[in-house]
C-alpha cells in the first residue's frame, strides 16, 4: 500500500469516526436503534481503516492525526447539527489541536 493510500485510509477513518461520534449522540444512550446500529458499525469500520493505515504510517502519527482531525470535524459537525457553539477558549484549544496535527504530519518524520 502506496503512503497516498494510507492517507486516504486516514481519511476515510477520520470521516467513520465522526459519523460514529455524531450517531452516538442521536442514539441517546444507545436507546434508540437505528442510531446506535450505525454507530457500532461506523465505529469497527475505523478501527478496520486505521488498522490498515498503521501498516505505512507509524502508530503514534496515525493515531495523533486521527484523533486530531476527528476532534476538529466532529466540532464542525456539532457546530452545523447541533448548534453547539465553541467558546473563545475552546476555539484556542482547536487551533492549538490543529497546529498539533500539521507539526506532528509535518515535522514528526525528521
Amino acid at each position: 500500500m502506496s503512503l497516498v493510500t494510507s492517507y486516504l485510509f486516514l481519511a476515510i477513518a477520520v470521516f467513520l469516526g465522526v459519523t460514529s461520534n455524531s450517531f452516538a449522540k442521536s442514539a441517546e444512550g444507545f436507546t434508540l436503534l437505528f442510531p446506535s446500529i450505525i454507530t457500532a458499525i461506523s465505529i469497527v469500520l475505523c478501527m478496520y481503516a486505521l488498522s490498515l493505515v498503521m501498516k505505512n504510517i507509524p502508530m503514534g502519527i496515525t493515531y495523533a492525526s486521527f484523533a486530531g482531525l476527528t476532534i476538529i470535524a466532529t466540532v464542525i459537525v456539532g457546530v452545523i447539527k447541533y448548534n453547539q457553539v465553541p467558546n473563545f477558549y475552546s476555539m484556542i484549544g482547536l487551533a492549538l489541536i490543529i497546529i498539533g496535527v500539521l507539526m506532528v504530519n509535518l515535522l514528526g518524520n525528521k
